[in-house]
């Protein structure tokens, strides 16, 4: 029978910390003057209320190690019920948001998707701002240490193929996460920090500098501001690149660059490829912006290198409209978005590591064509690929192209255009941030959507962060039986 108090009692703990860093704006709003900090303070009281009953009413199941059954449901279930508390700041504050609305914005925070349903943001308390890049922040780590410690041992997408990778985690799952963890963090943190003085030296305003620091490290694209980083300079918006690519790389190869090992980083292909691929969609958008829109090289150069960074590490952040460059960058920027960083990283979507192994296994076919007789496998960073690692590769794009599909067409069923209903589903399930078209695009919010599709997306967000099979697999009877 399945023992749901392990699961219970770690979720119970995370609700509970989550309640305590409510605090944090608190504070601020209480030296602020305001009277907002007794929104803070009752979202903190319930939060860890219901957390400390959950941890102390399931303490007694606790053993050394979670079965891979329990695993899987720990990993859906924080990220289900985190945003379920996080959006009590949003409904009880200044905000005064609805459910629907604040679940989708704790949904989008904590999943660093960046998608937002909230205008005017100028107005809202720094309070609240602070909350909404703090829970970027947060999921940010948190994702690091499920695709480094979790993903890899339940063999989502591919992702067994990193097992090797500086961590052996099996059958220790949770001593070992802390251990990774703590390592992680401090390298979180400290990235953090370093980019806020820098935000800070070129401009922003301290408070700016923290909370953008934040959701920029996480690649999560929460701002200040309704036109996002089209408030800064050229300045700032090349030090959001520096520090979105920076997060976007393996974080395990920071933790070799600690130890004093660089090569790891260096050699690493999935960090070349990545780098590459940025070079290149940049420069068919620079050439458009350049021959077509008349750009100069300065303006082109800017724009072209912010928004395909911010758009291909699923930051969502955006310093123009480019809906209005016309169809070729828009197009460009869209499948952009469905690419992603390296595996191990606070980015999202389908991840540059799932298009080598692609191209790897399209690559020996075609030679298998040409010599029948021959044996060709694919091969990953210097090593063949065990045929499970494909297997699972090729289910994750299979999984993602018809989840993209039957959510676009839910989303149409509530009454939304196709342009927002397929981008809608593709920045949902690639936690990318803004969409397409006038409502959802880079000029728009979220905020117009009817309820349905705000929960659709929601769940999609869930979905895509989670690597899609990791919520899929509890879908099936088998699993219940295992």
């Amino acid at each position: 029978m399945f023992d749901v108090r392990p699961v219970g009692y770690v979720i119970g703990n995370l609700i509970t910390a989550l309640g305590v860093s409510m605090l944090v704006p608190m504070f601020m709003e209480l030296f602020s003057g305001t009277e907002h900090w007794k929104t803070f303070v009752e979202s903190s009281l319930l939060t860890v209320m219901f957390g400390a009953v959950l941890s102390l009413s399931t303490v007694n199941g606790m053993g050394e190690r979670l079965t891979i059954q329990q695993t899987f449901v720990l990993t859906t279930g924080v990220w289900l019920a985190l945003p379920i508390f996080g959006a009590l700041p949003f409904v009880l504050g200044a905000a005064e948001a609805s459910y629907v609305d604040a679940f989708f914005e704790a949904m989008s925070g904590l999943t660093t998707t960046g998608s937002t349903v909230f205008s005017g943001l100028e107005e809202l308390p720094k309070g609240i701002l602070l909350w909404r890049g703090m829970m970027q922040w947060f999921g940010g780590v948190g994702i690091i240490v499920v695709a480094m410690v979790f993903l890899p041992e339940l063999r989502i997408g591919g992702m067994q193929i990193f097992r090797t990778e500086g961590f052996d985690t099996f059958g220790k799952i949770l001593p070992r996460a802390t251990q990774i963890s703590s390592r992680i963090s401090m390298i979180y943190l400290f990235l953090t920090g370093i980019c806020a003085l820098v935000y800070s030296a070129l401009g922003m305003t301290t408070f700016d500098a923290v909370v953008h620091a934040m959701t920029t490290v996480a690649t999560g694209g929460f701002a200040n501001y309704d036109d996002s980083f089209g408030v800064f300079s050229s300045s700032i918006t090349y030090a959001a690149v520096v520090f979105m690519i920076i997060a976007s790389l393996p974080f395990v190869r920071y933790v070799q660059l600690v130890a004093g090992a660089f090569s790891p980083l260096s050699r690493d292909s999935q960090v070349r490829a990545f780098l590459g691929t940025i070079v290149a969609i940049v420069g068919i958008v620079f050439l458009w912006q350049v021959r077509t829109l008349d750009f100069s090289f300065s303006d082109a150069l800017q724009s072209s290198v912010f928004n395909v960074t911010s758009i291909l590490t699923g930051t969502g952040y955006a310093s123009a409209d480019y809906m209005l460059w016309g169809p070729v960058p828009v197009a460009v920027l869209f499948f952009a978005g469905l690419i992603g960083g390296c595996a191990g990283s606070t980015t999202c979507s389908i991840k540059i590591f799932r298009y080598q192994l692609l191209f790897a296994s399209i690559r020996a076919q075609v030679q298998k064509i040409h010599q029948p007789h021959g044996i060709f496998r694919p091969w990953y960073d210097g090593r063949p690929v065990a045929e499970d690692v494909l297997s699972s590769v090729m289910a994750f794009f299979v999984m993602f192209v018809v989840s993209l599909g039957v959510l676009a067409v839910l989303l149409g069923f509530t009454g939304l255009d196709f342009v927002t209903s397929l981008s809608g589903a593709a920045t949902a399930l690639g936690n990318i941030g803004p969409g397409l078209g006038d409502q959802i695009g880079p000029a728009g919010n979220f905020g117009g959507l009817n309820p349905t599709a705000k929960w659709l997306l929601a769940a999609g967000m869930l979905i895509g962060r989670l690597e899609l099979l990791a919520v899929y697999a509890m879908l099936t009877v088998g699993f219940w039986r295992g």
